[in-house]
């Protein structure tokens, strides 16, 4: 018998899903939003995955529905749990991922560290918290934003008066997230994954950096973070994975302070893009692991292969659009170098791929990967 997974949305994580499922030798179906998705080497379906109908045709064939995206609705996720189909992550926490403000306030009554915040209805509210931190905040959009989209630093509530205007327009109880500014030193990132019956393991903590609100480079472990940061980061992981009861890989993007304050920032209940690294320097990837995860199945190790790894991410891609092109010199030049592609076509800021590369030397390897990513770039 094979096991049958499948995943909803054909972006770039469900494509880096399929390497892992053949070589653990599952049978991965995709059911993707359109044609020329990044995905569509394993796409068995195409449609909407707002329709409920359309995502449970999709589900009586396979073993466990997983996800590429947070973004299905709930009312979709309902009938695939009524229809009996295993969805993991389930309903429950992914609406906790869906949206800023839950998500908030379920880590705040977890008693997790996170930024001050307030749900803002106008600009008054608004008004009143810029006057409580400083004149200065973060404003997120609650549902749908990332990479940067969806989120402002404001120091006036006419900075989002359009967002303001279009929530209004949506009707019923619409609030935008504001938040603290925090001073932080660096990003960091923790990821983990859990299987339905409760196993969990966590990889290394790793240090991210954003470049526009855009993850940009990763490098694994986070450097001057063995001890308390670490434990503390895994710590934070570990409970939200168990309290929400995430099934599959979750990734937990922190804020640390100049006092080695550790903030939550955001969630993710995929495979995530800190953990792409995890792919070239990992005992097991982000992927493999959260295949095996949602088919709960034994969890492999999470130990890294060399003493660091860098990843860079390829942002916007050549103007001519002909990555091809640069192949023989990148390879000729950093043949060390691992480079993964996603199918996408190059557009100023667009992720279209990324350049693993591992070693002994933060320095020297942190060079090695951006050069390398570098000849993809103009």
């Amino acid at each position: 018998m094979v096991l049958r997974v499948g995943v909803i949305g054909g972006g770039q994580l469900a494509r880096m899903m399929v390497p892992a499922a053949v070589e653990l030798g599952l049978d991965i179906r995709v059911l993707a939003e359109g044609p020329g998705m990044s995905a569509a080497i394993a796409a068995t379906a195409e449609g909407d995955y707002h329709d409920a109908e359309t995502v449970l045709a999709f589900a009586r064939d396979v073993d466990v529905v997983t996800f590429d995206h947070e973004h299905v609705p709930q009312d979709v996720l309902a009938v695939l749990r009524d229809a009996g189909v295993a969805v993991h992550p389930g309903p429950g926490p992914l609406a906790v991922a869906q949206d800023k403000i839950t998500m908030r306030r379920r880590l705040t009554e977890l008693g997790l560290p996170v930024p001050d915040w307030a749900a803002v209805h106008d600009a008054e509210e608004l008004r009143a918290f810029l006057a409580e931190h400083g004149g200065r905040v973060v404003v997120k959009t609650p549902r749908g934003g990332y990479d940067g989209k969806g989120v402002r630093v404001v120091t006036d509530p006419a900075d989002v008066e359009d967002w303001f205007i279009a929530a209004a327009e949506v009707g019923g109880e619409q609030a935008l997230l504001a938040e603290e500014l925090v001073p932080f030193t660096r990003e960091l990132a923790q990821s983990v994954a859990r299987r339905p019956s409760g196993e969990i393991v966590a990889w290394p903590l790793v240090e991210t950096t954003q470049r526009a609100g855009v993850c940009a480079e990763v490098i694994a472990p986070a450097p001057s973070s063995a001890g308390r940061v670490a434990d503390v980061a895994e710590a934070i992981a570990v409970r939200v994975a168990e309290e929400l009861g995430v099934t599959g890989v979750l990734a937990v993007e922190l804020f640390q302070t100049d006092d080695e304050r550790i903030l939550v920032n955001e969630l993710a209940m995929r495979p995530h893009n800190t953990g792409h690294w995890s792919i070239d320097g990992a005992t097991t990837s982000q992927f493999e692991q959260h295949l095996r995860a949602v088919l709960d199945l034994p969890l492999g190790a999470t130990g890294a292969k060399a003493a660091v790894a860098v990843m860079v991410n390829v942002l916007g891609g050549p103007a001519d659009g002909d990555l091809a092109a640069r192949y023989p010199a990148a390879l000729a030049a950093f043949p060390e170098a691992k480079y993964h592609f996603y199918g996408k076509s190059p557009r100023p800021g667009r992720k279209i791929g990324h350049v693993t590369v591992t070693g002994d030397d933060v320095d020297d390897v942190v060079y090695r990967a951006r050069a390398a990513a570098a000849h993809f770039d103009d």
